[in-house]
């Protein structure tokens, strides 16, 4: 019965604004109770008020003291018009207690001396005195600076305190805001939760097992790694990864975000420094994690506006003192993430400091699949949902997109009512994902659908004649997100690409503007997003990559990210005008030659447009039977999938 009754009885939770709350209804009772506040609402009366009362017998009592006199007034006088205003409490209940009126008094002898007179004369049934004490008084006065000064002490004692030090107060501003993990009370994960990054697990394992097990290899005479960076694209795992690494090591680990040593107080930051290793020295062997360590570790000296000596530059010479300086830090590991690299300090990067860096790149196939396993864990899933084919039809994604499609695929299969979550409901999430919302209620004219059709059937025929496109899959004119229409391709996954296949990718992206010239003799404005991105590409090939035969082998691509803070190019004005010509010309040649094989395919891309009117959506298969089998044989692991199926998209049309 008892543990039930736990169960059922509500958490009580401390809130420190209840002392402020305490505090306020005292004073609101000091200044009312303690001024002589009745609930019998007693009204003011003049000296010769009271003694016309006191004549004509109307007074029962009087309770004085020095300075004022409450009346109260008999039952028979309470019902006569005269207290008509006093013969009701506040609660609007007859007050036959009193006291009804109270008046000020002049002399208390002489006011004695009256009352005395009218009880012998029989005016007055009795009379009394307050003894006098000034503790009323003295307590009245001082009471109102004894709860300011308990107030002012309590949020002192609040802001000096805090567990794990107290970030935003005042006292404790300079202390650590890390966190310290706690295997009991905090979510664990381990490395079995952790899929795919086999290279990067294997490096942040052996972290691990250095502060496990460290005579295993400094018995060899080798030193434990100071700290490990990770790198990589956003939504890889690297938190993930620290995150294992906390679950698994049986060791103290801190973590904490690079923008926590950020504030506005000069010597903050490197003050919270001092605190963090401090706490893990003390702990030790620990391990410290620094998510986002961008936002503390740039490099110094780059902002040429505030000057070399602000708060963010102290902050991180404490952090390389602390890392390796002259204390030393025996068995303390430093690990960071980050997705800018680029803009670190090189001092932070040296071996000593952070002796590896981990790069957590984009999974492949295989880590993809991986990926989908543990997500689809906890997901009611049809039983012939195929993890192989969902790890094909999502190049590019990322760990963190993966779960976001699983999580989406439950969503759109309990929208339908569905038992199971099914392949169509995962291929419906990566389009969402990809594309955004359907918009079938958009209103679109009949002139605007057809140019849309014509457009994204321009896209679909040339990708379909060249030879390094992406093989497509599916295309809609159902307006999705910003776009009003949609091409879905399955790319290659290459971990280099030529020239040949930069220019046939771009070809087919300009194939949507190329069949609106073709057909209507005009263009529009629905090809923003595919000038864009051509125009990158053609950029990427002539500055950055060295494919341009006039320009030669000269990329004006900064790895280190320095080149931000230049004011000046790194090229010449006459060199800018050939970058700017030869960009141009390599978008001009690749459109024309889209027009070219538009002109050859004029009737099957009126036919193409035309079922894409009828049918909103077209398939693979609509694509075989109007151009047939594609004119070479290439990518023959895609997986051709029959049906109305969907599938990736990664190159949509902001038409």
């Amino acid at each position: 019965m008892s543990k039930d009754k736990k169960k059922n009885s509500p958490n009580f939770k401390f809130n420190p604004w209840m002392i402020y709350g305490v505090f306020i209804v005292m004073f609101l009772g000091i200044s009312l109770f303690g001024n002589g506040f009745d609930f019998s609402n007693p009204r003011p009366a003049t000296l010769s008020k009271f003694h016309q009362y006191l004549d004509s017998n109307q007074v029962s009592k009087v309770v004085f003291s020095n300075t004022r006199a409450n009346i109260f007034l008999k039952e028979d006088a309470l019902k006569t018009e005269t207290h008509e205003k006093v013969k009701n409490d506040v609660f609007g209940k007859l007050n036959t207690k009193g006291p009804h009126y109270f008046t000020e008094i002049g002399n208390t002898e002489l006011f004695q001396k009256t009352l005395e007179e009218a009880r012998e004369n029989g005016t007055l049934d009795e009379y009394e005195k307050e003894p006098e004490s000034p503790w009323g008084e003295i307590l009245s006065f001082i009471l109102p600076f004894i709860l300011i000064g308990a107030l002012w002490i309590f949020m002192m004692r609040r802001m000096s305190g805090g567990s794990g030090g107290g970030g935003g107060q005042i006292f404790s501003i300079g202390k650590s805001k890390a966190k310290l993990f706690d295997e009991k009370t905090d979510m664990k994960v381990t490395f079995e939760n952790v899929a795919g990054l086999e290279g990067a697990k294997e490096e942040v394992e052996e972290i691990v097992e250095f502060l496990k097990n460290p005579e295993r290899y400094t018995s060899l005479g080798g030193k434990i790694p100071r700290g490990a960076l990770l790198v990589g694209p956003p939504g890889t795992g690297k938190t993930l990864l620290a995150k294992a690494v906390a679950g698994e090591a049986k060791v103290p680990f801190f973590s904490l975000s690079g923008s926590d040593f950020v504030e506005m107080f000069v010597g903050v930051g490197a003050s919270r420094v001092r605190d963090l290793f401090k706490q893990a020295k003390e702990k030790s062997p620990s391990i410290i994690f620094i998510d986002e360590i961008d936002a503390v570790g740039r490099a110094r000296g780059k902002n040429n506006m505030t000057g070399a000596n602000d708060e963010r530059e102290n902050t991180l010479n404490q952090l390389l003192t602390e890392m390796d300086g002259f204390g030393g830090n025996t068995n303390v590991i430093v690990l960071a993430a980050t997705n800018r690299a680029d803009v670190l300090d090189k001092a932070l990067l040296r071996p000593g400091r952070f002796d590896r860096q981990i790069y957590v790149d984009l999974p492949d196939i295989r880590e993809r699949k991986e990926i989908f396993e543990v997500h689809l864990k906890p997901i009611k899933k049809a039983e012939e949902l195929d993890v192989d084919f969902l790890a094909k039809q999502t190049p590019g994604f990322s760990g963190a997109d993966i779960a976001n499609v699983c999580n989406e695929a439950a969503l759109i299969a309990a929208r339908k009512n569905k038992k199971a979550v099914e392949k169509q409901d995962f291929l419906d999430a990566v389009d969402r994902i990809i594309g955004g919302l359907e918009k079938k209620n958009k209103i679109i004219t009949p002139d605007e659908k057809r140019a849309i059709a014509i457009h994204e059937a321009g896209h679909a025929t040339v990708s379909w004649m060249l030879e390094h496109a992406a093989p497509l899959v599916k295309v809609t004119i159902v307006p999705r997100g910003q776009s009003l229409g949609a091409a879905w391709y399955l790319p290659e996954e290459r971990l280099i690409v030529r020239p040949e296949q930069m220019l046939d990718e771009m070809c087919a992206t300009m194939g949507g503007r190329a069949a609106e010239k073709v057909i209507f003799d005009k263009i529009s404005t629905g090809a923003l997003s595919d000038l864009e991105k051509v125009t990158k590409q053609a950029r990427a090939m002539v500055t950055v990559y060295g494919l341009n035969d006039k320009l030669g082998n000269v990329t004006y691509y900064d790895s280190s990210g320095q080149s931000e803070y230049n004011f000046s190019k790194p090229y010449s004005e006459e060199t800018a005008q050939v970058i700017d010509k030869e960009i141009s010309a390599l978008i001009e040649k690749q459109y024309d030659r889209a027009i070219e094989i538009l002109i050859q395919n004029k009737e099957k891309l009126v036919e193409l447009a035309d079922i894409l009117i009828e049918k909103e959506v077209i398939f693979k298969d609509d694509l075989e039977n109007i151009f047939g089998k594609r004119p070479f044989e290439k990518n023959k692991e895609v997986a051709t999938e029959e049906g109305n199926e969907t599938e990736i998209n990664s190159d949509i049309e902001n038409n």
